[in-house]
């Protein structure tokens, strides 16, 4: 029988070898179907653009039905679709503004950046561990944004350290 290729965007499989794959890959089919696959994430404001770019087909607002699909290089979307698409970009634009603002309110990266870099090159400079900034107190020196907590599943070598420090017993082995 031998050995069989498998295309995951056309979901066929035929014998694998050199002329027969090339022949697919290169097919109408095949990259039609993963057009397809890839316009399935593609965002919705690159859709709407597309879309506003293209004149209506008249065969698919005549009859309702368009013989060549998602494969027509004229629009499918009525004005109904069109606005529909602009409001479901400003909702998800507005969403994401909303969520940043609830996660820091005041502050930002860039800030906390900026300060965490003052602090490094005061300690080169002092050679101390104590800065003499009065400015934030406690909590708010050891202050990490939630932006850079925000991602899941992050290995311990990318965690910040816990507040209290690492407790290190004295007799631990290592090895």
């Amino acid at each position: 029988m031998g050995r069989r290729y498998y295309c995951d965007y056309c979901d066929r499989s035929f014998q694998d070898n050199m002329h027969n794959r090339k022949k697919h890959l290169n097919g109408v089919q095949h990259h039609r179907a993963r057009k397809a696959w890839f316009d399935h994430f593609r965002d919705s404001s690159a859709v709407l653009h597309d879309e506003q770019t293209k004149k209506p087909c008249r065969k698919f607002l005549q009859k309702g039905i368009c013989d060549f699909g998602f494969n027509c290089r004229f629009s499918h979307m009525s004005e109904e679709d069109i606005f529909n698409l602009r409001r479901q970009i400003e909702e998800e634009r507005r969403l994401r503004e909303d969520s940043i603002d609830k996660i820091m309110p005041e502050r930002n990266i860039e800030e906390w950046l900026s300060r965490r870099a003052k602090k490094q090159t005061a300690l080169s400079i002092k050679g101390d561990l104590k800065i003499a900034d009065n400015s934030e107190v406690g909590q708010e020196e050891s202050y990490i944004p939630q932006q850079l907590l925000s991602i899941p599943d992050l290995p311990p070598s990318l965690l910040p350290p816990p507040p209290d420090g690492w407790k290190v017993s004295v007799d631990t082995e290592w090895g």
